[in-house]
């Protein structure tokens, strides 16, 4: 007989449902500074970080609703990603490999930052945000890319190492961010904790499964 997952935690509640909001408007508030357009008119822009700080602080399945929900009002025309863009045709468009990189990379991020439901560390969530927030985005970006501008996916491929340099940047910023709240603001985490050498840390008021996203 499986063991029962207490019914808090087997779906989104609302406390999830707010989170995931709040982290949807912080990725739409991350584009308002624009961006700047370099090879086949992928822009860079601060949206990436938003996208990162959804999964290292949201987990796997609350950071992908929170993506998911901003992907889904640009999606019906609202103007939310950089530049004042948004509809249906960006997902047909050279980003659309990035949008659903965003989608993904959050997943990783989160399974990777509280894998097996410990405290995050600097380090695991540095190569967390690094391989989901980058590695990932990057594996489903460059390819449709690719595919959309009729180039081999060698040259797409050689061409971004351009955004290479700032991506680090917000990897590194997202990993200030995360240490700050798990000092700071533990509750911010949808996580139940076992530090070494204490009791167990409630991060929300439900009980929580260590395995729980």
């Amino acid at each position: 007989m499986t063991p029962s997952i207490p019914a808090s935690r087997a779906a989104l509640d609302a406390t999830d449902l707010a989170r995931a909001a709040v982290f949807a408007a912080l990725i739409a508030v991350l584009g308002l500074p624009g961006s700047f357009p370099l090879f086949g008119g992928v822009p860079i822009t601060a949206q990436t970080l938003g996208v990162m700080l959804a999964g290292a602080v949201l987990g796997p399945v609350v950071g992908a609703a929170s993506v998911g929900t901003f992907l889904a009002l640009v999606a019906v025309g609202l103007p939310l990603l950089a530049g004042g863009r948004g509809g249906i045709a960006v997902f047909a468009g050279p980003t659309a490999g990035y949008l659903v990189g965003w989608l993904v990379g959050a997943v990783v991020v989160g399974l990777i930052v509280h894998a097996g439901g410990r405290r995050p560390v600097w380090w695991r969530t540095a190569a967390g945000l690094l391989v989901g927030g980058v590695l990932v985005v990057y594996a489903c970006g460059i390819p449709i890319q690719s595919l959309v501008l009729r180039l081999p996916v060698e040259q797409a491929a050689l061409t971004n190492l351009a955004f290479v340099p700032g991506d680090i940047v917000k990897v590194v910023v997202a990993t200030l961010v995360v240490g700050a709240l798990v000092r700071g603001y533990p509750r911010a985490f949808r996580r139940t904790w076992a530090p070494r050498g204490s009791a167990r840390v409630e991060t929300d008021a439900p009980s929580v499964s260590s395995a729980s996203a």
